[in-house]
């Protein structure tokens, strides 16, 4: 890991725990993204033109990294978009579940429309709530993030297929904004219908590029009606297979933060999501027990058996300015401060902040 750490400079001189707003540049990219610009630079509209070529190879590294049918992966410029339009499809008759203080983005399109939306909030036993309000009340879709943005508590994956062999008509839609690169996951073996993630967090892809995966027997229960011109896949070749993806990408769609994209996920690749994932395992671990010995975790995170590299400590802004002086990355989220690992930090970083914060 000291090797890969070096190709994020920012680290020399800070404790960088806040991935959760965004991930960080790193030298590999930085180095691709100037040399895709001095292309564009001599090349203009001939090497634009290359483009589509770009964008379906990066449909590709996308689906393969994820598990996913190359048709079945769209690429938008961010998660909120896409959901847009998705949510534009859905049925009114649909019946709705949402989880209280989830992430706007995730929230907001299902209720700024005319559906049918219950809400629940998250508790110790979320996994068991979710079950019995989806029983209780027919729920026929459920949209929430597998990690949640304030806390970092994460939703049992597993329990995810349960609800799916359980209740056979349930679509779960998942914002894996929050996950998607911080371990494996394997979407076509999931509970997941459709999951969609911006990529600039944990992806470390920088801004302006997300994906969209959707399974192939839950197409039908979406209308989509988003169309354009501009995306790759108006090609000739393409006139007879007009998919379903397709309708997610009616635009132009940016080489740059695409390529930008298809870069991160083979620098992930080459470093090993195994290896990633087990860092970010043992920081989470670490960060857990540490603060809840100092009483600094909500009930409901600190009484749960697992958890993300995200955590919401009970500090006021004294001690979040006290952080800052001491060259730690964090936000203030909520009622308290955010601090979120990835796996270029170290359990010794970890320690400095346990450090400063029982001071």
């Amino acid at each position: 890991m000291d090797q890969i750490r070096k190709q994020f400079p920012l680290l020399n001189h800070s404790i960088y725990a806040n991935t959760a707003a965004t991930g960080l540049l790193y030298d590999d990219l930085l180095e691709w993204r100037q040399d895709h610009d001095l292309d564009y630079l001599i090349g203009g509209s001939d090497m634009k033109g290359q483009s589509n070529k770009m964008h379906s190879e990066t449909r590709k590294i996308v689906g393969k990294f994820f598990n996913c049918q190359v048709d079945n992966v769209a690429l938008v410029p961010n998660f909120t978009i896409g959901l847009n339009f998705l949510v534009e499809g859905l049925s009114k008759k649909e019946k709705v579940l949402l989880v209280e203080g989830d992430y706007p983005s995730l929230n907001w399109p299902f209720e700024s429309r005319d559906l049918d939306i219950t809400h629940i909030a998250i508790s110790e036993n979320f996994e068991e709530q979710l079950y019995d309000t989806i029983k209780a009340k027919g729920i026929t879709v459920l949209a929430l993030s597998i990690i949640q943005w304030l806390n970092g508590i994460m939703v049992d994956m597993s329990f995810l297929k349960k609800l799916k062999t359980d209740f056979k008509d349930l679509v779960i839609i998942s914002d894996g904004t929050q996950f998607l690169g911080t371990r494996e996951f394997d979407f076509s073996n999931s509970g997941i219908d459709i999951i969609g993630a911006s990529g600039y967090k944990w992806l470390l892809s920088g801004y302006g590029n997300g994906l969209i995966l959707v399974k192939e027997e839950v197409k039908e229960r979406f209308a989509l009606v988003a169309k354009g011109y501009g995306s790759g896949r108006n090609m000739k070749e393409y006139n007879h297979v007009r998919t379903f993806c397709k309708h997610l990408e009616p635009g132009h769609l940016d080489s740059l933060s695409f390529g930008s994209l298809a870069f991160s996920l083979e620098f992930l690749n080459k470093i090993g999501l195994s290896k990633i994932a087990q860092q970010n395992i043992a920081l989470s671990n670490m960060a857990k027990s540490s603060f809840n010995e100092l009483g600094l975790l909500e009930e409901v995170v600190a009484k749960r058996n697992y958890h993300s590299t995200i955590f919401n400590i009970k500090a006021n802004k004294q001690v979040f300015d006290k952080l800052l002086q001491n060259e730690v990355v964090c936000v203030q989220r909520g009622d308290g401060i955010r601090i979120s690992f990835h796996f270029y930090n170290t359990i010794a970083e970890v320690g400095k902040i346990v450090k400063l914060l029982k001071k």
